[in-house]
């Protein structure tokens, strides 16, 4: 998912302006024959876009409006701010940008669920009468997800060590971004998320910390932690915690390639059974798709790192490409990326940019599938694999097929929060892969539409449903459904 990048990789468009650079105009224009049309030429002579003039009527002498620009960088922003101040007739009142005011005072607050107008009131919510609750729950602790927040809360933890297309950036420098999930976990799922950003990437003090906080949620999403941390991370969480553990940049992408992989494949007419599928990229995502695929019982898996194909007794390898290993690429291939791709039917990229072209597709078997998820810039453009590539998929909202976790995660967690599960199950990861797919009617779909839109609202709640329904077919959900989703 693009969360940011310069204008050439947020919009795909070479110099063109985008919201991630907008401002607004605070101005005041002359009530004069031209004097907007002037505004707006020089914006455009500039290279800005006029995204909104909200409620613009001209009376009295002097009009003053916000206008929304789209620009192309920070400095670019100046420069048009500078270029609307000198003309004739223009007033630049005040301008800011829209990025840094959507996040001034954070993006997400907590609201109250009861009154306290009164004696009666307190008496209930806090002292005396919280002591009944807190002394049921001493008694019964799964009365826990009934009487506090825990039963639609998730934390949303990171150290800040992977921010994706930052890299190592920190605690507080990350915090943005795991508000920004927290926003995407109540929109989209109804859920409760408490950005939780560590000061520490310390393995052991991450796994003390979490341990610790973990009574107050009905979840753990970890979060942009650096591999092979953060596989170490989850597997100690999922073997110690009684709730939910789910690092979503291995599981939330791995979900969402697998149900593009889907529809994709009814596309071209393949079996999921008999294909070949080449990952580039070892990393926390690389590997979780590569698990995903397994249990969803496609054909040949072959994950490739900077090294070459990894395989079973290869060397230069760490135990998590020893455990990955052993579950794919079953006749030991070797090579490069470009060796391994001769004959592959699906290409998945999880690296860098600009490891593959034109010429490594046409070496694939007929209908080459091409997920290039690589941000800002993906392993292949795919203007450069139009005409070869059957179905084309990027990590970018500025090209058909985007690979969101926001498809994903929201309805993930609703689902396993709605019937109390104390884990994530295998099951439950590739039903909600299906579930996905599935928002994809039969009807429409095509080349450029195998994965519903971020926006389609239709998406969560089949994703939970079906997430629920695997956890209980699992022996993994301890209660009924207790929260439903949003409008």
């Amino acid at each position: 998912m693009a969360l940011w990048g310069d204008a050439n990789s947020v919009t795909g468009v070479p110099n063109a302006p985008t919201a991630a650079y907008s401002i607004t105009l605070k101005v005041s224009l002359d009530n004069i024959p031209g004097t907007l049309a002037r505004f707006a030429t020089a914006v455009g002579d500039a290279g800005g876009n006029i995204a909104a003039i909200p409620g613009f009527e001209a009376k009295g002498p002097n009009v003053v409006r916000d206008i929304d620009v789209h620009c192309r960088s920070e400095t670019h922003a100046e420069l048009i701010a500078s270029k609307v101040a000198a003309l004739e007739g223009v007033t630049v009142l005040d301008w800011w940008d829209r990025t840094f005011a959507l996040h001034e005072g954070g993006k997400i607050e907590v609201l109250p669920l009861c009154s306290v107008g009164d004696a009666d009131d307190l008496a209930m919510a806090y002292t005396p009468g919280v002591a009944r609750v807190c002394l049921s729950i001493r008694e019964d602790r799964s009365l826990s997800h009934r009487y506090t927040i825990k039963k639609n809360s998730v934390a949303i933890v990171s150290d800040g060590s992977a921010v994706l297309g930052l890299g190592n950036i920190g605690a507080f420098a990350a915090m943005p971004v795991m508000e920004g999930k927290a926003l995407l976990f109540k929109e989209f799922g109804g859920v409760d998320g408490f950005p939780i950003c560590l000061n520490t990437q310390d393995p052991e003090e991450i796994i003390e910390t979490i341990t610790h906080i973990a009574p107050t949620f009905g979840g753990i999403n970890i979060e942009d932690i650096a591999a092979p941390a953060c596989f170490e991370i989850e597997e100690r969480l999922k073997a110690t915690l009684p709730i939910p553990v789910f690092h979503d940049d291995q599981h939330g992408t791995a979900i969402v390639v697998l149900a593009a992989l889907t529809n994709a494949l009814r596309l071209v007419d393949k079996n999921i059974g008999a294909i070949s599928a080449v990952i580039s990229g070892m990393g926390a995502a690389g590997v979780a798709v590569g698990k995903i695929l397994v249990d969803a019982g496609v054909g040949e898996v072959i994950g490739v790192d900077r090294i070459g194909a990894v395989y079973t007794g290869r060397g230069q390898q760490n135990k998590i490409k020893d455990g990955f290993a052993a579950i794919t690429n079953p006749d030991r291939k070797i090579g490069t990326l470009a060796d391994v791709l001769v004959g592959a039917d699906v290409f998945i990229g999880v690296s860098a940019p600009n490891l593959i072209d034109a010429a490594n597709l046409r070496l694939m078997a007929r209908d080459p599938i091409v997920f290039a998820l690589a941000n800002p810039e993906p392993e292949i453009r795919p203007e450069i694999a139009d005409g070869i590539a059957a179905v084309m998929a990027t990590g970018r909202s500025d090209f058909p097929n985007q690979i969101n976790n926001v498809l994903a995660f929201p309805g993930m967690f609703r689902g396993a929060l709605d019937v109390c599960a104390h884990s994530i199950t295998e099951n439950m990861k590739v039903s909600a892969a299906q579930a996905i797919a599935a928002c994809v009617p039969e009807t429409e779909l095509r080349a450029d539409f195998v994965v519903p839109s971020v926006f389609d609202r239709t998406v969560a709640p089949l994703v939970a449903k079906a997430v629920a329904d695997a956890a209980v077919q699992d022996g993994v959900a301890s209660g009924q459904a207790v929260k439903h989703l949003p409008g």
